[in-house]
């Protein structure tokens, strides 16, 4: 995406592997920040070779990976009940970003037909042992095949925006439902963290949203943000991210308190640390 005519926005940097500097630019039109520069597909992979990427291991080593996991097992079942309501029928469901498979597998067990995409080889080879098919690239399914496609903190990974938007559309039967869920870096934890705020997460964050920002790239597909949802449990996950960036240390006092003081602000204004968006095909 174009930034020559982008207000920059702040200077962030990648605390999680290259330690290197990056730029954020604000597309108004949007209300939406851009990552710069972006990088290349080639060079892509290095950026998450952490032991630390959480959502491609279930590693349970520390007390903060012991707490990820248990927060996990809580946010399943809501992800389960949030499927379920939206669809009376279980039908076809396409999670892309799958990760450790964790979310289909529970969804296999409901009774979903499930279909995967992850493209990270360490955590697919743990999906496959819960039980979890995949399809390498999503070119391999046919269109209007699914009732709901989900996309867990996964639309921001994505390099060409626009074109996963159209594919996101083709996949969709007529009346199909999309889960969206992404950071709001207009909630109180990403100002009050400012350049440490972990949710950036440059540079394999490439872009930043807003609620505006949702709705305006999907209604260009003519599709209709139906609901907004709020993820309670990502500002006190993100503030103890956070805390680490700014101190060296995960304060779990402190990220506590910012992450309630965050979910508390959001009762007013409705932007909390990360939302789950439903979008339906028209």
């Amino acid at each position: 995406m174009d930034i020559s005519n982008k207000k920059h926005f702040l200077t962030v940097k990648d605390y999680s592997v290259s330690k290197e500097t990056f730029e954020l630019y604000q597309d108004e039109s949007l209300d939406m920040l851009i990552t710069s520069p972006q990088p290349s597909l080639e060079n892509l992979d290095k950026y998450y070779e952490s032991d630390d990427y959480i959502s491609h291991t279930d590693n349970k080593r520390s007390l903060f990976e012991k707490l990820y996991h248990f927060i996990k097992n809580i946010a399943l079942k809501n992800k389960l009940n949030l499927i379920n309501s939206l669809q009376t029928n279980k039908g076809r469901l396409l999670d892309i970003g799958a990760g450790t498979g964790d979310f289909l597998s529970v969804a296999k067990k409901d009774g979903w037909q499930i279909v995967g995409v992850e493209p990270s080889e360490k955590a697919k080879a743990i999906a496959k042992n819960k039980g979890v098919s995949f399809v390498e690239q999503t070119s391999e399914l046919e269109n209007n095949s699914f009732d709901v496609i989900s996309m867990w903190h996964v639309l921001e990974h994505v390099p060409d925006l626009d074109a996963q938007i159209k594919e996101l559309k083709r996949l969709l039967k007529p009346s199909g439902t999309l889960i969206i869920a992404v950071p709001n870096f207009k909630s109180f934890d990403a100002t009050h963290y400012g350049k440490f705020w972990a949710a950036y997460d440059v540079p394999i964050h490439f872009w930043h949203f807003s609620k505006t920002a949702i709705k305006l790239l999907f209604e260009k597909e003519a599709m209709k943000l139906e609901k907004v949802l709020p993820m309670k449990f990502d500002s006190f996950y993100v503030s103890l991210l956070s805390e680490k960036y700014k101190s060296g240390k995960m304060n779990f006092i402190n990220a506590f308190f910012i992450g309630l003081q965050s979910n508390r602000k959001a009762k007013q204004n409705f932007e909390y640390s990360s939302h789950i968006y439903i979008i339906k095909n028209t």
